[in-house]
């Protein structure tokens, strides 16, 4: 008769590299969400020399059919004002609005988009591409 216990083993799963697994992939997403572009309108920017840093507070989008954006949201020319005039209320400091056109779009759109965000109080920035300028 065998009255001792058992030595039973207890197995133990080892997380540590899986720790450092997950970890690396969430630093990496985060780093890749901050660099992700808000601008979901796919447009072939301009090229220029020198880079354009602002604030973008408001982002327009000029597309090659002359069609406007704010963000994601088709807008009117005639309308344009008035959208933009309820995005810039919102603002405390003097805002900047982004214009992101498409290199085969027309200079006037751009332009009179410019002279709205003038007449707003705002500062216009064109978004150009300068990656492919040496």
């Amino acid at each position: 008769m065998n009255i001792r216990k058992r030595l039973r083993t207890h197995p133990e799963v080892h997380t540590g590299a899986l720790n450092d697994i997950l970890f690396i992939l969430l630093l990496f997403f985060l780093i890749v969400s901050t660099l992700a572009n808000p601008n979901v309108i796919k447009v072939s920017n301009p090229k220029a020399k020198s880079d354009t840093k602002a604030k973008q507070t408001v982002v327009i989008t000029v597309d090659k059919n002359q069609q406007l954006y704010i963000g994601q949201k088709i807008v009117p020319m005639d309308s344009l004002e008035v959208e933009l005039k309820s995005y810039l209320a919102k603002e405390t400091d003097k805002p900047s609005v982004v214009i992101n056109g498409d290199s085969t779009s027309h200079l006037g759109t751009a332009i009179k988009v410019m002279q709205v965000i003038k007449k707003l109080g705002a500062t216009p920035v064109m978004a150009v591409d300068n990656s492919g300028v040496k």
